[in-house]
């Protein structure tokens, strides 16, 4: 004790022989000037949070990625290294994820793309958020009020680290970036309120790898999260997935826009430009498409019509995990776009190769941004999709992937069968041969190719072609099944037996070769993407009128323009679904031997009779939304003739008795005892009744009555009247009435259900016209307001009295009883308070 006792006043005593030396000596003189100077304090030891000598942070455990930022690994942190050059600049952050469990999500699914924004200020550097959704050139006085307008959020912070020897880069710690639960980078929204995630659990969350490319940064990490409702191991009550950011830089001067044109289908960005003379604000819409330009070079050719090669091709790689038998098809879907691209003036504009393997290059993903991979996905979904990703400045495509799922085989045996095997031996079995199935594939694949192009789908397309047409070999063989294989025109259901040597499915056809011309040739002699308007417009001007050069807009939900439908054929609805039909009728009495194996169970079978029906649902569909359709052909102000034309009245009419033949009267056809024996213990009945009302909904629905009032409204008798509908459509449901036959159990059905839609109907609230969505057109109705409610409730009148009456013609029990329901059931709607 006494040892430490007086070490401890000799430290009190050199401190204090230090305090008394710095304060008695207060100046000294200098050697040069004489005059007294201060004397210098140490140098102050930088803190935690200071910034740092390069070479303190960066240490020599450092493991460096050079690339877009230098990116540095120290143990479990990873810093940027960003040059001054690139602050400022825009960098688009595409967040995917890149491995998940069962039920969330899928490999390779975008879930957020944003701009970003790297900036210093002080001692730290921010990462913002930018919006391109308005805008003013900076040289125009009020580019300042839009900037005011338009402030960027600031999405993370970061205290600078170091600076570089040349003090030409900052150095930052983004580990929090990734290792943090930053939203915008992470689990979207919508799936953390579905499977109720309350938290981050930071324990279980770490990253993965960070690299370095010339253009973009690739960040893959693992997030889990607390989840109430994990859609699969729910045991841990978590979710895990890892997320892969890329962080790809923008170019330096952006490509010149296309102005987009409703008479020609593309996928497009919209962006409010104030800096315009129009006394309002105005939005300016452009397209989504790829940067193909001509080599100086070659512009002589170009200007002479010689093809050229583009400076930079379009290039998809197939994905590793393709099955091999697969590839060459997919592949040949690629560059079935190449006839396309020479009609825009390139050759070899799109090719389709093979990644390097692990060991030519292990660093190769296909969730770096720099490549454009068909991704093949493990997933029972029956689908396949493709996005892109593009600059939201100029629309130009900076990389895309083409979501291929596995099971979508599945769905191509179905259509394929269900559609052809009536006239086509090759879709007669279980499982195609390798063969055929690869055709179907290289359908899919080219279609899917399209939408990364730019193209949306062109549901106007397949009404271009006259109905027998497609049974021509020679005409088919030439143009397909229709003009563009952007439309859901899948396969030929028109053509008969006989039909020999008849195309089964479209090619890259008329419009779409007009569309690619359309958006990708040079108009050389523009110098901005407003002189390009009047070219653009003669090349739509100069095919006006012709259906294969027509675009189409997809439809959800209620059909407004009939000649603009999925899974649809031909010019006319009633002719092709009569052929359809036919061909199912040929179909259904060999179901059993063309969908079954000795040794095997019935589930083909079952599946198969289930594309039957739902084959003659969209049959049903096709004819029924000429009733109250509205045709829909865009036009500009130098064309003649109207946009919007209705349905002729007697083709309506012609629809309405088409499905009361057809399907109304009960389809005996559908109904095989056979089959049903094999793959179900109960739902014959219920098959029958739920085709027949989903149908029926669909003629009583909201938006086809008030088209239809309004039709007459404006041309009174060359309009199918609402009156005169609902009059052909009772008599055609309730035909037993009048004679006093027996109404067997599908008819029983029917009249149930025409009698719940009317209820429904009676009480349905009001249609608003507003949409979130560009495919959903609302009819808007005021129901208590329009004549909807008194042409029901006369309708449920007149219906009531024939049930009274009709209970004494009728001899058959069950038929009395159902007949008196019908009245009681009448009853309870009209006086719902008894």
């Amino acid at each position: 004790m006494l040892k430490h006792f007086n070490a401890k006043l000799v430290l009190l005593a050199s401190v204090f022989l230090v305090l008394s030396c710095s304060t008695t000596k207060k100046a000294s003189k200098s050697k040069k000037s004489g005059t007294t100077a201060m004397a210098k304090p140490p140098a102050k030891k930088p803190g935690k949070n200071d910034i740092q000598p390069y070479s303190k942070v960066i240490t020599k455990e450092a493991k460096t990625d050079e690339g877009l930022f230098a990116v540095h690994k120290i143990d479990d942190k990873y810093f940027y290294e960003i040059p001054d050059s690139l602050f400022e600049r825009e960098m688009l952050m595409v967040t995917r994820i890149s491995k998940t469990a069962n039920g969330i999500g899928f490999g390779g699914g975008k879930q957020n793309t944003q701009v970003l924004r790297w900036q210093k200020k002080d001692k730290k550097v921010i990462l913002r958020v930018v919006s391109h959704q308005v805008y003013a050139a900076d040289s125009l006085p009020v580019h300042e009020a839009v900037m005011n307008s338009n402030f960027e959020p600031v999405l993370y912070t970061f205290p600078i680290k170091a600076f570089s020897k040349d003090s030409m880069n900052t150095v930052i710690d983004a580990t929090n970036l990734f290792n943090k639960d930053v939203k915008a980078l992470g689990l979207p929204q919508f799936r953390r309120t579905q499977y109720r995630v309350t938290r981050m659990d930071g324990e279980k969350s770490f990253i993965e790898s960070i690299k370095s490319y010339p253009q973009n940064i690739e960040a893959r990490h693992v997030k889990t999260y607390a989840a109430g409702r994990p859609p699969s191991n729910s045991s841990t009550g978590t979710i895990s997935i890892e997320i892969n950011n890329s962080m790809v830089l923008l170019p330096s001067e952006p490509m010149r826009r296309r102005y987009f044109d409703e008479r020609v289908g593309w996928f497009a960005r919209g962006q409010v430009d104030y800096g315009q003379e129009n006394q309002r604000s105005k939005t300016l819409t452009y397209l989504d498409r790829w940067r193909l330009e001509v080599k100086d070079e070659d512009m002589a050719k170009f200007r002479r019509g010689e093809l050229v090669v583009p400076k930079k091709q379009i290039v998809y790689y197939i994905d590793r995990a393709t099955p091999v038998k697969w590839r060459k098809y997919i592949k040949q879907g690629i560059e079935d776009w190449q006839v396309a691209f020479e009609a825009a003036g390139f050759k070899d504009a799109i090719i389709a190769k093979d990644p390097p393997s692990i060991m030519e290059d292990p660093e190769w993903s296909p969730e770096d941004v720099r490549y454009s991979v068909v991704r093949y996905l493990a997933s029972p979904i029956p689908n396949a999709n493709g996005p892109h990703v593009s600059d939201p400045r100029s629309g130009e495509i900076l990389e895309s992937d083409i979501n291929w799922y596995h099971n979508v085989m599945s769905l191509l045996r179905g259509w394929f069968f269900v559609q052809t095997a009536a006239i086509n031996p090759e879709a007669r079995s279980p499982e195609f041969k390798d063969e055929v199935m690869g055709r179907l594939i290289r359908f899919v694949s080219a279609h899917e190719v399209g939408h990364t192009l730019g193209l949306p789908h062109n549901m106007g397309s397949s009404v271009a072609y006259p109905v027998e047409k497609l049974r021509d070999a020679e005409f088919t063989s030439k143009y397909g099944t229709a003009p563009s294989i952007m439309d859901y025109a899948r396969f030929n259901y028109v053509a008969q037996p006989g039909d020999e040597g008849v195309a089964l499915m479209p090619n890259i056809g008329v419009y779409d070769k007009h569309a690619i011309e359309w958006g990708y040739r040079p108009i050389l002699d523009a110098a901005t993407a407003e002189d390009e308007k009047p070219t653009l417009n003669k090349w739509i001007t100069d095919h006006a009128g012709d259906p294969m050069y027509r675009f189409g807009h997809q439809q959800a939900g209620d059909v407004v323009d009939p000649s603009s439908q999925t899974e649809d054929l031909g010019d006319d609805a009633i002719l092709a679904s009569d052929y359809g039909i036919k061909n199912l009728k040929r179909i259904v009495p060999n179901l059993i031997e063309w969908t079954t194996e000795a040794g095997e169970d019935y589930d083909d079978l079952g599946e198969m009779y289930g594309h039957v029906v739902s084959q003659f649902n969209r049959y049903m569909g096709h004819v029924s939304n000429n009733i109250g359709g509205v045709y829909e052909h865009y036009k500009t102000a130098e064309q003649e003739g109207a946009v919007y034309t209705h349905v002729p009245k007697a083709h309506q009419k012609n629809c309405l008795e088409f499905v009361i033949d057809n399907l109304f009267k009960t389809p005996d056809w559908l109904i095989d005892e056979n089959i049903f024996n094999r793959i179900q213990f109960v739902g014959s009945v219920e098959r029958v009744r739920s085709t027949q009302a989903r149908t029926l909904n669909n003629i009583l629905s909201l938006g086809k009555m008030a088209r239809m009032i309004e039709n007459e409204t404006m041309n009174g008798n060359d309009a199918y009247k609402l009156l005169d509908m609902m009059r052909d459509l009772r008599n055609g449901v309730w035909s037993e009435l009048r004679s006093g036959r027996t109404i067997d159990t599908y008819r029983r059905n029917l009249q149930r259900a025409h009698i719940d839609r009317l209820a429904f109907l009676m009480t349905a609230p009001n249609q608003s016209g507003r949409t979130f969505s560009p495919y959903v057109k609302v009819t808007p109705l005021n129901t208590s307001q329009s004549d909807v409610r008194a042409v029901v409730r006369a309708e449920l009148n007149t219906l009531q009295r024939n049930a009274r009456a009709a209970v004494s013609r009728t001899s058959d029990q069950m038929s009395k009883v159902h007949l008196r329901d019908i009245v009681e059931r009448i009853d309870a709607i009209l006086n719902p308070n008894g």
